[in-house]
């Protein structure tokens, strides 16, 4: 009898997937929303589109370095102790961020917040997919990846709502709250290893699934120097970084381009996050399946051709907000496929990023508008379409 009553518990794995859902959705409501507090908080401290976008630099910096070390880790220690530790760091980058003053104490605080924000991908997509049967991560992982765009969504409903009653250092204090409660969320409910706990993993039959490990470790230190001499690799690489650059280019600076040169209002401006996020939730349960029949090559041209599109939309719909808003959407849409199709080396997606927040914001501050700066974003996103169509074959995307 105690057996029976027992299989009728709720797995375990669904609250682990639960608890990093939620980690995502925090952490991504910072990653992402700093696009929303950015045209508030640099003009409450007299800085700069430059200095907006070096302070977001300052967090892709050490996400980058730090990021390639966070698998190794989350093997060594276990997922849960890696991403508490990494909540931790998260929680007072951002708790700080509210007492920023200037540049440097910005740009120290959001790369704290970095620091942190490392233990909110690798090791969280990790441990899920521990705790998941190998036939039923694709289910989990489709539920986990909406809460980024969640996240995004969120930051442009409520930061309007706080900088109205309040002012932006409040939304920080928030999510740094919010950081502080998952701390202790990721310490007593997440648990490394399922089978440690007394679990199969969730979906699994009688016989325990041993596959992860060979899963995860086959591409070893051997095929690495082979993919590094690969002309495909670098291609891939270029284009990733080419797309990177065209996304963020746009997407971090596109609050403060509807608020400052088109004049519209922070409740309509801010709006554009919760469009887009919830346009990266679309893509994410759209598009992804549907790469599965298109293939991988086919599928980054569609969405390459489709960013640029779109980027092109949200250049040329002006002051008109309802073209904006649809143009932003339909972005969003392939934007938020981008990325987990690519699944190239971080370095790429990173130095994209940061490429862009510099060039966009120096070209900002020069010119005084934004329309210097998202034409080269179009233009990045075409080179994109370019470099990924002299992969020969569907086949050769393997690497």
């Amino acid at each position: 009898m105690y057996i029976m009553r027992r299989k009728n518990y709720l797995h375990w794995a669904w609250i682990i997937l639960g608890v990093c859902f939620f980690n995502l959705f925090m952490s991504y409501s910072v990653r992402l929303g700093y696009g929303v507090v950015l045209p508030e908080m640099i003009r409450d401290l007299n800085l700069g589109r430059t200095a907006g976008g070096t302070i977001y630099n300052a967090y892709l910096f050490t996400y980058i370095i730090l990021a390639p070390f966070a698998g190794y880790f989350t093997d060594k220690f276990g997922g849960r102790k890696v991403i508490t530790v990494c909540c931790i760091f998260l929680c007072i980058g951002v708790g700080l961020m509210g007492t920023a003053g200037n540049l440097l104490t910005a740009s120290l605080f959001f790369g704290i917040a970095g620091m942190g924000a490392t233990g909110m991908w690798t090791p969280v997509i990790t441990l899920v997919q521990r705790w998941f049967a190998f036939h039923r991560r694709g289910l989990a992982l489709g539920i986990l990846s909406t809460g980024y765009g969640l996240g995004f969504a969120a930051m442009g409903v409520v930061f309007p709502w706080i900088v109205r009653n309040y002012n932006w250092r409040l939304s920080w204090y928030l999510l740094g709250g919010m950081a502080f409660v998952m701390i202790f969320a990721n310490y007593f409910l997440l648990k490394s290893d399922p089978e440690a706990s007394g679990y199969q993993p969730w979906g699994h039959g009688s016989v325990g699934e041993k596959r992860k490990g060979t899963v995860r470790n086959s591409d070893g230190p051997v095929r690495l120097i082979t993919i590094f001499k690969s002309r495909n690799f670098w291609i891939i690489g270029l284009s990733y970084f080419a797309i990177s650059y065209a996304i963020y280019g746009t997407m971090t600076f596109m609050v403060d381009y509807a608020r400052y040169q088109l004049g519209l209002s922070l409740e309509k401006s801010s709006f554009l996050a919760t469009i887009h996020g919830f346009g990266q939730i679309a893509g994410v349960l759209i598009i992804l399946p549907l790469s599965d029949y298109l293939g991988r090559k086919k599928t980054i041209i569609i969405l390459n051709t489709m960013i640029a599109l779109s980027l092109a939309g949200i250049l040329y719909s002006g002051s008109a907000w309802y073209l904006l808003y649809m143009c932003v959407g339909w972005a969003a849409i392939f934007q938020g496929a981008a990325f987990p199709v690519y699944g190239a080396w971080t370095p790429f997606y990173g130095l994209g990023a940061i490429m862009t927040h510099w060039i966009s914001g120096i070209t900002r501050d020069v010119t005084g508008m934004y329309n210097y700066a998202f034409s080269i974003d179009i233009i990045m996103a075409v080179a994109a379409l370019i470099l990924i169509s002299c992969i020969k074959s569907s086949t050769e995307m393997r690497s």
